[in-house]
Parts: structure tokens; sequence; C-alpha cells
């Protein structure tokens, strides 16, 4: 299973995510034991697999 590292802005906020969504400007990610984080303001910019890296960016509001 490929599980992300999280990182918004440069920063790892949240490990082993296996499930990431888009909800209006948010972003909600959860690990396999259910564990998730809602992001606020922000978008997904990359998702690298070899990397096992989730990119975020935040919004400009």
């Amino acid at each position: 299973m490929c599980e992300f590292t999280v990182i918004l802005d440069g920063k790892t906020v949240f490990k082993d995510a296996v499930y990431a969504k888009m909800e209006s400007n948010n972003v909600i990610v959860k690990d396999v034991l259910g564990e998730s984080k809602e992001l606020r303001n922000c978008k997904i910019i990359e998702v690298d697999v070899n990397s096992t890296r989730l990119v975020l960016s935040s919004l400009r509001v």
C-alpha cells in the first residue's frame, strides 16, 4: 500500500495518508487507521507516488 507524507508549504503536516479529498478550499486526508485531518484554505499541487509525497499549497485569501 502507498502511504503519503502530506506537505503543506514545505512543512510535513500529516504522515501515512492513504486518502485525500478536496472539498471546496479544504483538503481532507486520512490514514489507514481512519485518523483524519482537515487542512483549510489549501489545494493539492502534486502527487508523487515514487517519493510517497502529497504536496499542498496554501490559497491566498
